[in-house]
């Protein structure tokens, strides 16, 4: 996500929430606390460096206090100094709304809770890369769920169509969940299926991935993308042609990119034309539509999924049986 998405969405309307959450004014007041009440029911602000989560940095999911909806994850959380916790993304692209705001004599962007409308704090264009943001929450307005199992990890990447990568890795042990998405597009807000496929928007389809580290690797996670598509054609994998089917790895950190560039070195012997998958930074990404999630296991008997996933499906089998469930 990045400041253009922001000005879109608070010109625009915000993205449709997964949930929505209602109650009245007395509900609300029976269930928090004084201070609560008045940050996130108000839009009322603490005072800066006196929140609980400004110097906490332990793992786990900052969730709204109201309604207890995922907000941010504490891996994207860092120290601006500022006096209130600061994060540099939303934890999904609908987890938060975005209003304008010209209170107090000034233009910002408030952000609150998507599903209850709960204010959370503002958002603002100086934060680090890659997204450049800063949201700025109130620490009365979240709470955090502590992560008891730290060796999960997530993964973005492209191989082509997200049925062929999807279906590849639900096989592969290890991966906890598998989500079909887009990522790494120009065009502000959130894609249709349809508009990805015109390769107007920029976007690739991906998937998204969470695997115990315990069990595979990320770099093994790599090896498998690697060699369960073709890496060297440019913008196509077999029928399927146009920059939404290019081969990208999207990095969530800078540990992931210098090993994301170890095995794009070590992998390139394995071809013998050049690799051109692209390693670029995850800005957002966008879940697909319902009907593209689990595809394959919905959909084998279609001509498209015995005729190009099932012979990708017999290649894995055959090259990394070690790493099947």
């Amino acid at each position: 996500m990045t400041w253009k998405d922001i000005i879109y969405y608070a010109q625009n309307g915000s993205p449709k929430p997964t949930k929505t959450i209602v109650k009245s004014d007395a509900e609300w007041q029976e269930q928090l606390t004084e201070e609560q009440y008045r940050v996130s029911r108000q839009k009322g602000t603490e005072r800066p460096f006196t929140g609980e989560h400004c110097s906490s940095y332990e793992h786990g999911k900052y969730n709204c206090v109201c309604c207890n909806t995922p907000l941010f994850d504490a891996n994207i959380k860092f120290n601006s100094s500022s006096g209130w916790p600061s994060f540099t993304a939303p934890i999904t692209e609908n987890a938060l709304a975005y209003i304008k705001d010209t209170t107090h004599g000034m233009t910002r962007v408030e952000v609150v809770c998507n599903a209850c409308n709960a204010h959370l704090g503002h958002v603002f264009p100086d934060g680090p890369q890659p997204s450049g943001l800063r949201f700025c929450i109130n620490s009365v307005a979240i709470q955090l769920k502590k992560q008891m199992n730290t060796k999960l990890e997530t993964a973005t990447f492209g191989g082509g169509c997200f049925w062929c990568s999807e279906a590849i890795f639900r096989e592969i042990k290890g991966v906890e969940t598998i989500t079909s998405g887009y990522s790494g597009g120009t065009v502000p807000g959130k894609p249709t299926y349809k508009e990805v496929c015109s390769g107007l928007t920029g976007h690739a389809e991906v998937i998204q991935i969470t695997f115990d580290t315990s069990r595979i690797s990320f770099s093994e996670i790599l090896v498998i993308f690697m060699t369960t598509h073709d890496p060297t054609t440019l913008n196509k994998q077999g029928e399927d042609i146009g920059t939404q089917y290019r081969s990208v790895i999207f990095y969530h950190n800078k540990k992931q990119q210098e090993i994301a560039k170890e095995v794009l070195k070590q992998i390139k012997a394995a071809y013998e034309d050049v690799i051109v998958t692209e390693l670029s930074p995850l800005i957002i990404f966008y879940e697909a539509e319902k009907e593209h999630q689990a595809y394959y296991k919905n959909n084998s008997s279609k001509s498209y999924c015995s005729v190009v996933i099932s012979p990708k499906l017999t290649k894995l089998r055959q090259l990394h049986a070690a790493k099947l469930k």
